[in-house]
């Protein structure tokens, strides 16, 4: 009977150890997971706040005139301008237009 008792007491105990072991791991996978993510959402701020920056700058220049679409500093710009854009509508998600 103590035989059974230490065996059963041997058994529980391994169990305790192991589940304590994996919840041991899964909180430190846990921690860099969160990590990550919130060096993914700095990340995100950043490049949004940096391409409204360039979409608002584009657009102000745009709105000088300077550039012609004739030329070729005109085309670079406009190429420049679209690919903001998109970039700014990605970030931004797009809006429903209006009818």
């Amino acid at each position: 009977m103590i035989l059974l008792t230490i065996l059963i007491l041997i058994i529980l105990t391994s169990i305790s150890i192991y589940f304590g072991y994996r919840a041991y791991i899964l909180a430190g996978l846990l921690a860099d997971l969160e990590e990550y993510y919130n060096e993914l959402v700095d990340q995100n701020t950043y490049m949004y706040n940096r391409i409204e920056e360039a979409h608002d700058n584009l657009n102000r220049i745009d709105s000088l005139g300077a550039f012609e679409s004739d030329d070729e500093a005109g085309t670079t710009f406009e190429l420049l301008k679209e690919v903001t854009k998109n970039l700014y509508d990605l970030y931004n998600g797009e809006k429903e237009e209006s009818k």
